[in-house]
């Protein structure tokens, strides 16, 4: 079974995604004259952890990468560790109390609609919107994005953004994209008016066919196979030895296998050989958001046969990317890095030596506390509004003696939790300076203010305590998440690669906030905005690339 595509992109399509790839070109010298093409992927949740457990595994477009600039302990920094701020700190060069983007959704009790909860890429000014049925768009993005510096320099330069989900293509595309296409559970789509160029209509076609066939269970490496156990999780639910057999027509399925990433990075090579990318007198950009392996993390865990599967084939297929780009002869750099972290499901890691791991009680989420808190006060009405454990926000009702009130008494319910580390409060995070250390020494408000935005957060952050997972039962889609203030979720890989370069490897922290101005430099295009990251320097000796 294989997509439809242009003969250029024949490697791409190839179905066995254990088929070995060409090695990397032969080095050469370091050419010094700008890239013609930046290429930034971003992999949904692959962790610094993932990284190392299968880093002596790669053979691919992974393989390729560790070739050059390889920064293993690399941060998304803040402490609202979630896609939609993790993606808007990779190109921006801002953290999310810069980006504005301090959540995947928050609360804006202004917002004209009765549903008051606010999705990061969406235009809640639409009439008959809610956050779950939205409009997207890049209006809450405050800052620009590196595509934006490049036109700002050079109009004719072209911006192009591909992505399993909106708000990854939104977040690292920006304000001004050329073509920008994201997954809607059906087809790649974009923005209301803009027409589909045919290598779109090509590939939603091909997408469609293919999702109308069956798959076949893939075939278990002597690697895989190690991990492949299954852990039973409730009656009807079973993890830890899948091997991404999908049903005809089955396009939830679809969307959380290997199957996913291949299709988002067949047309992004299939846009770049089209537009014919870097092959102009400018750079261009192509950005990637490989989102399978976030879907496989939250459907099946970080560990089992699922996600050795969907990495070891994510990394054959970041090879066949790097092949048809090759094939162009065109002059690229590649950065590649996630927008967060993940944690494995508690079952499996009270197994893996981790018995303290557990899953969130019932009853301490802001609804449910908030309800217990107006009975015991005598208020009527609901006094506390949070979606995930993160930010709460008081009820806009409330008298000001009421606030007080019930913040005091969540502060002291949740604070006697034994899952809950921390209650910060606005006034405790906005007293808290932006920091510039190395991120691992940030202490937990640091994190807290990294994300805080004054217009979006809330009124109280809620913390809890490490390997506690913000998922209460097994029954709904999700085991396994991400999002939470601690390490494993801030930590990512950081690489970059380009033909000739010599490689080296950095194990001290940087951030993804770094990627922008490394990047920007390495082009010779100025950063025009304040930004909080600073260029890395990518020559392995004594000259530099930041300029």
């Amino acid at each position: 079974m294989k997509l439809a595509l242009p003969a250029a992109l024949a490697l791409l399509a190839a179905t066995p995604a254990m088929a070995q790839q060409a090695p990397a070109p032969a080095a050469a010298p370091v050419p010094v004259t700008p890239p013609k093409l930046l290429v930034v992927i971003s992999v949904d949740q692959f962790s610094a952890d993932l990284f190392a457990e299968y880093r002596a595994q790669f053979t691919g477009g992974f393989a390729r990468l560790l070739s050059g600039a390889v920064f293993p302990s690399g941060y998304q920094s803040h402490a609202a560790t979630e896609t939609c701020p993790g993606h808007s700190t990779i190109l921006t060069g801002a953290r999310p109390a810069r980006t504005g983007i301090i959540a995947n959704d928050w609360t804006d009790f202004s917002a004209p609609r009765e549903d008051k909860t606010v999705y990061c890429a969406e235009d809640e000014s639409v009439p008959g919107s809610t956050s779950s049925k939205y409009t997207v768009s890049d209006k809450h993005l405050k800052v620009p994005t590196l595509g934006e510096w490049m036109k700002l320099a050079d109009p004719a330069s072209r911006v192009v953004s591909v992505a399993g989900k909106d708000r990854a293509a939104v977040m690292m595309g920006g304000h001004k994209v050329d073509e920008l296409w994201w997954w809607d559970g059906k087809a790649f789509v974009s923005y209301a008016g803009r027409a589909a160029p045919t290598m779109v209509t090509r590939m939603n076609e091909s997408v469609t066919a293919r999702i109308a066939e069956a798959q076949e269970p893939l075939a278990l490496t002597p690697f895989c196979q190690a991990r492949s156990r299954a852990f039973q999780l409730n009656p009807n639910r079973s993890v830890g030895d899948g091997r991404f057999a999908r049903a005809a027509g089955d396009a939830g399925a679809f969307r959380a296998s290997p199957e996913f990433d291949e299709s988002i990075l067949a047309l992004g090579a299939g846009l770049a050989t089209d537009m014919k990318l870097g092959q102009g007198a400018h750079t261009d950009l192509l950005i990637l958001g490989a989102s399978a392996t976030d879907y496989v993390g939250h459907s099946r865990g970080t560990a089992g046969s699922e996600m050795c599967l969907q990495l070891l084939s994510l990394d054959q297929t970041l090879g066949k990317l790097f092949a048809v780009l090759d094939q162009s002869g065109v002059d690229y750099a590649v950065a590649l890095t996630a927008d967060h972290g993940g944690h494995d499901m508690p079952e499996r890691n009270r197994e893996h030596a981790a018995p303290m791991a557990a899953r969130v009680a019932r009853g301490l989420d802001a609804g449910t506390m908030g309800k217990e808190i107006g009975a015991a006060l005598g208020i009527a009405g609901p006094v506390l509004v949070g979606g995930n454990f993160g930010d709460v926000y008081l009820a806009p009702g409330l008298s000001k003696a009421d606030r007080a009130r019930v913040q005091a008494e969540a502060i002291k319910r949740w604070s006697a939790n034994p899952q809950v580390e921390a209650v910060f409060t606005r006034a405790q995070i906005e007293a808290t300076p932006l920091v510039h250390t190395p991120p691992e020494t940030w202490t937990l408000l640091e994190r807290a203010r990294a994300s805080y935005d004054k217009g979006r957060s809330g009124d109280l952050l809620l913390v809890l305590k490490p390997r506690v997972t913000p998922i209460a039962g097994t029954e709904g889609g999700s085991v396994a998440t991400h999002g939470s203030i601690w390490d494993y979720d801030r930590r990512v890989p950081i690489l970059f690669w380009r033909k000739g370069m010599t490689g080296f490897e950095q194990p001290l922290s940087v951030e993804t906030v770094d990627i922008a101005p490394t990047l920007a430099s390495l082009i010779g295009v100025p950063v025009p905005v304040q930004i909080d990251g600073r260029c890395l320097d990518l020559d392995a000796g004594a000259g530099s690339t930041c300029r």
